[in-house]
């Protein structure tokens, strides 16, 4: 998922050592950082924003990446990397392979090789 690597990114940009260091700096529980990493709850727009700010990363990028891991949907999921897609000529391509690796880890558990899978597949290569 793309959240976590922002959080990782962050993580190792600030030097921190631990989870519940993020969480405090950011301003929210461990709990909900746990339930972000999970994927069981979303980071909020706005510290996503300002963790792309210290890290450097491109604003639309971390939107881009927040909206494609709240994506349910197979259509809504290939929708997202087509997006991505189309931003890989402007420097976006960190969105595309995390989110692929994401959508194939996940189909894979599934079913290997899913239509969903062929469709990121297609879409991307």
């Amino acid at each position: 998922m793309y959240t976590n690597n922002l959080i990782d990114a962050y993580k190792e940009h600030m030097n921190f050592i631990q989870y519940k260091q993020v969480a405090h700096e950011l301003g929210i529980s461990v709990q909900m950082l746990t339930e972000i990493r999970k994927g069981r709850a979303f980071l909020k727009e706005n510290l996503a924003l300002m963790i792309a700010e210290k890290i450097g990363e491109e604003k639309e990028a971390v939107l881009i990446g927040l909206a494609a891991d709240k994506a349910k949907t197979p259509q809504e999921q290939a929708l997202w990397a087509n997006i991505a897609k189309k931003f890989n000529g402007l420097g976006y391509t960190g969105i595309s392979m995390a989110y692929l690796g994401f959508a194939v880890a996940k189909d894979s558990i599934s079913e290997p090789m899913n239509s969903m899978s062929q469709c990121v597949l297609s879409i991307l290569c």
